[in-house]
């Protein structure tokens, strides 16, 4: 127990610290509580349930980083709230529009002699970029993997995988730009 009183996450897991089975005790006790706090901050029933899956991932993930200072219960909830933020700041980004209309023109030239065209235009930005920029632009835009994927297979963090993906849609955009200012 904790010096307040608060079971520990030792106490919780039965005395296992970790594995399947503290994850499965840790789910059914704080559950409820972590998709209601999930789903108050991104008003999304849906969305929510994503999250809090998330969030369970983390814990599994981040276990060492429980000092016993607070209840799991605070725990698992500073680590939905920090998630769920980081959620919605994704969604106001700038750069999400930008990657928004690139997908639009992504699915509008999906056959024909233009969407060769945009593949060429796209392959040789794309050459302008380093390997690891290359690496994200492929899983994110070919694998369909998201910014936090792309960033686990890369070991790098979302914030420089967004920022490796945000220059290559810039430099992409201008030479689109370039090449569309040249036709007319």
């Amino acid at each position: 127990m904790h010096a307040m009183g608060r079971p520990t996450l030792e106490v919780i897991a039965g005395g296992r610290s970790s594995g399947r089975a503290w994850l499965k005790q840790l789910y059914a006790t704080y559950g409820a509580a972590v998709f209601h706090r999930c789903r108050y901050l991104l008003k999304d029933p849906t969305a929510a349930e994503d999250a809090m899956q998330d969030v369970f991932a983390k814990a599994m993930v981040n276990e060492a980083s429980f000092r016993g200072e607070a209840s799991p219960m605070t725990w698992l909830l500073r680590i939905a709230t920090n998630h769920c933020l980081n959620v919605l700041r994704e969604r106001r980004a700038a750069w999400h529009d930008q990657y928004e209309a690139m997908e639009q023109v992504k699915g509008s030239s999906a056959g024909g002699a233009g969407s060769l065209e945009a593949r060429d235009l796209v392959r040789r930005t794309l050459a302008r970029f380093d390997v690891e920029t290359q690496a994200a632009v492929v899983h994110y835009w070919v694998d369909d993997l998201t910014l936090e994927e792309v960033a686990q297979v890369l070991g790098r963090s979302v914030p420089t995988i967004r920022k490796r993906l945000n220059a290559f849609t810039a430099a992409t955009g201008q030479a689109m730009r370039a090449e569309d200012g040249g036709a007319t």
